[in-house]
């Protein structure tokens, strides 16, 4: 199967994506600094956990309304597990969710 030629990029372009408005990096619109660490550290703290630790996690996050990465990132951030009279900082928790979720 024969492909159509591809016009070479012009002159000072280095075939990157737009800088347009319209191109996000996924870490946002401020300078990179530490986001790939950041990034690898939470994927391993989050996958670093046994079957029933995760269950155990996932079903107490689904009776507070919370996902199982809030569920664990608040356990990470503050040593504690959050109960249900924890109304305000589950409050906290859900109103801190992105918006275009």
């Amino acid at each position: 199967m024969d492909l159509p030629p591809i016009a070479p990029a012009p002159i000072g372009h280095n075939g990157g994506p737009p800088l347009d408005d319209e191109h996000r990096p996924e870490w946002g619109t401020g300078p990179v600094g530490s986001y790939f660490t950041w990034k690898k550290a939470r994927k391993a703290a989050l996958a670093s956990v046994s079957r029933d630790v995760a269950l155990f996690r996932i079903k107490r996050a689904e009776r507070l309304g919370l996902t199982y990465e809030e569920y664990t990132i608040e356990i990470l951030d503050r040593g504690r597990h959050l109960q249900a009279g924890d109304t305000e900082r589950i409050a906290e928790i859900i109103a801190a969710r992105p918006k275009d979720r």
